[in-house]
């Protein structure tokens, strides 16, 4: 072209800006349940017939014709033809039966802000979301997670992990956690500091503590579970001289967040050895006995053998967002040394102002391709083993395998159905690698969690997504201006 049109980051901004004005939006505090969001569908007595059934039930073969039956939130029992009178007969012909997907770290609340990492060091992902989520009301908080939770059932994802680093009140936590009950996601709700907050200073233990006594009140019918998004003992900070060091955190931070966390039995979360910068992390954690069954560590690029042994020994999962990590340049994921080291290994959206979206397929697809590449070898990394990442192993790492994860009599009843008949994915052939190679959020058709449809024939039955990204625009544009973004 002879004329290059340069969009300016002020022109985009004042965009968005009148788009909020355009439709007529406030945000207060506080609101009511959003116009978007619908009561949920009550637990149905269903039966998905003729269907491939992949339950991913470790020993457990594929059904090519196989049936799903589910009632009152429960699978019923899962073979070939079934028994079940009464029940709701939805046609499986042509459609892929499994597991929902399994989400295992992702920052929700930021989606409000998806798309706005720049391209320079002002406006990278940390600066940005920091300065934008000072200014987050508990409102915004709402519909961050709300949008989040609306793509998550829109791309078959039917369980969270929602990373909360920013509870600036414990109103922005109670907003925050209402769009997951409203949507009727199943997930954990991991408890952390706002962004801004000082490393010597921790997060409130008295808003921990008030939010796990009010949990039966929370957790939607024990879809919800509570956890807590911790900063660990070390990081990798600038010196005087503005080199990178790796520097202790003041034990009056860590260790009160931690033995809060210990004292009321929650699971703890933390980023860690995430880029070249950090380093023997878990051999810090681990010389504090700070390591054990129902740690989750993060990113996790720059483990070593011995830690990976130390993970291992103690039951601890790991949790890894390629998308994520190439796109703010930390490096590679580390993904057959922490299978073969034997830790439980998942998978992770973890912010879109990074990844764009949450396409678990594409995210899958991203981990086998970065394997088989960096081995030199189109089998390294099978795609059966990538769909158990995404799925049962992800259940695993949250603590969810009984009740999620994979298709099985007395499991809860979260149940995904993959269109096999459109352009980008047909014909049927192999149905592991159908998923794996060629499914995209798009070819979702029914999502079930906990017995509840939520989405069939390819649409939302709770969530009204055009008056959702009506509310979710608004909601952007008054976070830009308040925070005198530019």
């Amino acid at each position: 072209m002879a004329n290059t049109i340069k969009i300016r980051r002020r022109a985009f901004l004042g965009g968005v800006a009148a788009l909020g004005a355009l439709h007529g939006f406030s945000m207060p505090a506080r609101a009511a349940v959003s116009p978007s969001v619908t009561n949920l569908p009550a637990r149905g007595n269903i039966v998905i017939r003729n269907g491939y059934v992949m339950s991913m039930e470790p020993g457990q073969v594929d059904l090519p014709v196989g049936d799903v039956h589910v009632d009152n939130g429960v699978i019923v029992d899962v073979g070939t033809g079934l028994a079940a009178p009464g029940a709701q007969v939805i046609d499986g012909r042509g459609f892929i039966v499994m597991p929902g997907l399994i989400d295992t770290h992702w920052h929700m609340w930021t989606t409000l802000l998806r798309n706005m990492s720049g391209d320079d060091r002002a406006h990278g992902y940390f600066p940005m979301t920091t300065a934008l989520g000072n200014v987050f009301t508990p409102r915004d908080m709402y519909y961050g997670t709300l949008l989040s939770a609306a793509e998550a059932l829109h791309s078959g994802i039917t369980t969270v992990h929602n990373w909360c680093h920013n509870i600036r009140t414990y109103e922005h936590a109670v907003e925050d956690l209402r769009a997951m009950q409203e949507t009727g996601l199943r997930g954990r709700f991991a408890f952390g500091p706002a962004r801004s907050t000082p490393f010597t200073q921790p997060f409130s233990v008295a808003d921990l503590t008030r939010m796990h006594t009010d949990w039966p009140g929370h957790s939607n019918d024990g879809l919800l579970t509570l956890g807590i998004a911790w900063r660990g003992v070390q990081a990798a900070l600038p010196n005087a001289e503005g080199k990178m060091e790796i520097r202790p955190l003041s034990p009056d931070m860590y260790r009160v967040e931690y033995e809060a966390a210990r004292k009321l039995g929650l699971p703890v979360s933390v980023h860690l050895n995430s880029t070249r910068f950090d380093k023997d992390h878990i051999i810090a954690l681990q010389k504090l006995n700070y390591v054990f069954n129902g740690l989750q560590v993060i990113h996790a690029i720059n483990t070593s053998p011995e830690e990976m042994d130390i993970l291992a020994a103690a039951g601890a999962s790991v949790s890894i967002s390629p998308a994520s990590e190439m796109r703010i340049g930390f490096g590679l994921p580390k993904i057959a040394e922490f299978l073969d080291h034997k830790v439980n290994l998942a998978l992770s959206v973890d912010t879109t102002p990074l990844t764009g979206n949450a396409d678990m397929f594409g995210i899958m697809k991203l981990v086998q391709n970065l394997e088989n590449g960096r081995s030199t070898s189109e089998f390294k990394l099978p795609a059966r083993k990538v769909i158990e990442l995404a799925t049962i192993e992800g259940a695993k790492a949250l603590g969810l395998a009984d009740r999620t994860g994979s298709l099985r009599k007395g499991k809860r009843a979260d149940v995904i159905m993959v269109n096999t008949r459109e352009v980008n994915i047909g014909p049927f052939t192999e149905p592991t690698y159908m998923i794996v190679d060629s499914a995209q959020a798009s070819n979702v058709d029914t999502v079930l969690v906990d017995g509840r449809i939520l989405k069939r024939n390819g649409k939302l039955t709770a969530i009204d997504t055009g008056k959702l990204m009506d509310e979710a625009s608004a909601a952007t544009a008054g976070i830009i201006q308040r925070a005198n973004w530019k």
